[in-house]
């Protein structure tokens, strides 16, 4: 698409987590030291909350990609599982061989087995539930109880959730207030200031490649801030707009006007999903015979 119009390597706002286009503000620092700290110290769960687009997941993988070789870690991205089930999905993250027709009785034997050789290994283990406000309330009530799993010293496993601010709300039932009371470490992952806003639309630039002088105009940077709330998803999928009409005008610079096409694609009500070859934005890029590419 635009890449080779602004020199740039690769994509620079796509929505994928890549953790090498982490991005240390001092929220996603802060949340990163959090959940180091609360690892290196064996706690039993640490939780993580932010809004839709805060990054949650990256953080995550960039807390994976950080920790050292004495920490097996386990990752399941989709919790909305029973009880057994979760249990079988964490036994295949720790390459736990199992039966077919394995019994409840047995499965956890088995991760308790694993976990405890593992730990004479000097191994810890860190399991991480991404979209954790999803998790049913009897997984996590089966979680809890994996937890009381321990040598004298310390825990066999650590679970780490990362969900959407409806997880503590999950957590205040009183069926499993248990589980609230053993979160020692927690911390909320919230929106970019607008200062950080032009450090990211920075980084991110320059780690795809982008080695030239100021890309999006002041005036473009505040309207993007205004219109994203310095939400880093939105961020990613208007800037990513906001540079294809750019490329489609033959501009070397992303101006206001450009940002508030890309906005009103992107917070509209709700209507067909590419409007752009309906106005003038769509015009600007029919002419220069680009095809729109769904950002996954």
């Amino acid at each position: 698409m635009y890449q080779s119009h602004f020199g740039l390597r690769e994509v620079p706002f796509s929505i994928t987590p890549d953790t090498s286009f982490f991005f240390t503000s001092p929220h996603s620092q802060e949340a990163l030291n959090t959940l180091l700290v609360a690892a290196k110290s064996g706690e039993g769960f640490i939780k993580i909350t932010g809004e839709v687009g805060t990054g949650k997941t990256l953080l995550c993988r960039k807390f994976l990609a950080t920790l050292g070789e004495e920490f097996v870690t386990a990752y399941i991205p989709n919790p909305y599982l029973e009880p057994r089930t979760l249990m079988l999905a964490l036994a295949d993250e720790l390459e736990i061989t199992l039966a077919r027709d394995v019994d409840q009785h047995q499965l956890l034997k088995s991760i308790n087995y694993r976990l405890l050789e593992l730990a004479g290994q000097g191994k810890q283990v860190v399991l991480c539930l991404d979209e954790a406000q999803a998790i049913p309330v009897e997984s996590l009530e089966a979680l809890r109880l994996l937890t009381n799993l321990e040598t004298e010293k310390r825990k066999l496993l650590q679970i780490v959730l990362f969900g959407q601010p409806e997880l503590n709300a999950h957590l205040e039932s009183p069926t499993i207030r248990q589980l609230a009371q053993r979160i020692t470490f927690h911390y909320h992952l919230g929106a970019l200031s607008r200062d950080d806003l032009d450090y990211y639309l920075a980084h991110r630039l320059r780690v795809a490649g982008y080695a030239g002088g100021r890309l999006f105009g002041r005036s473009a940077v505040r309207k993007l801030y205004a219109a994203t709330g310095g939400i880093p998803r939105l961020v990613n999928i208007m800037s990513h707009k906001a540079l294809m009409l750019a490329y489609g005008e033959g501009r070397q610079q992303v101006e206001k006007r450009h940002v508030a096409l890309a906005a009103s694609d992107t917070v509209a009500e709700p209507r067909a999903r590419w409007p752009w070859f309906a106005g003038a934005a769509g015009l600007a890029l029919a002419a220069c015979g680009l095809t729109w590419a769904l950002i996954k």
